[in-house]
């Protein structure tokens, strides 16, 4: 054995000293929060629309051209931060005149407007939705549903927020989340292509 330690030898210890000493202990991860659980509310479809992609701004041949174009993605993961391959994730949410499509809401949305994803995602967790910024309708502030299942099994719904928008304080339902409102309250950035949110969702499996 060489009688000299190598350069990147005695870099590797130096690195290493810090843990070696008396009363300094390695950080700890910073604990994941899981993304908190909210009401499906009444508008789930019924009956799933034929057009179920990603792309909430065609529904079929139909190109919808209100609202404000937005792109909301993220990455799902668990609380360890593995990404949790192969989830499906849903979202629905009214047009820019604030109806759904849905019995309940008397038919009045717009044709164009897909109102409702699902995408799966891949081995990074990540997925992606083209829609619009969420608009208000009477009693709620601007909001996303958004549900996420793995094969048969439902592992969260909830719904994601515009960060800053005045409507927020005036939610009973955003109200109720307390400290958990920033794990589903997010902003829409604008960019060259429309609006972005990302919405990193934490799953408690």
């Amino acid at each position: 054995m060489s009688k000299h330690l190598s350069r990147r030898t005695v870099a590797a210890a130096l690195v290493a000293l810090p843990a070696c000493w008396p009363g300094v202990r390695a950080q700890p991860a910073r604990e994941r929060r899981p993304t908190p659980a909210q009401t499906e509310g009444p508008f789930y479809p019924v009956a799933l629309p034929a057009d179920t992609d990603g792309d909430l701004l065609r529904n079929g041949a139909l190109a919808y051209g209100q609202g404000e174009p937005a792109w909301v993605e993220g990455v799902v993961s668990d609380l360890e931060g593995r990404p949790l391959a192969g989830a499906q994730v849903e979202i629905w949410q009214c047009d820019h005149a604030g109806h759904y499509h849905h019995p309940g809401d008397g038919g009045r949305a717009d044709p164009k407007f897909q109102g409702f994803g699902s995408v799966t995602v891949g081995s990074d967790g990540r997925y992606r939705f083209r829609t619009i910024r969420p608009a208000p309708y009477s009693g709620r502030t601007p909001h996303i549903h958004v549900k996420v299942k793995l094969q048969r099994r439902e592992l969260l719904t909830t719904q994601l927020y515009v960060e800053g928008d005045p409507g927020n304080e005036r939610d009973f339902l955003w109200r109720r989340l307390g400290a958990d409102r920033a794990l589903v309250t997010v902003p829409f950035r604008g960019g060259p292509d429309g609006l972005r949110a990302d919405f990193p969702i934490v799953i408690a499996t």
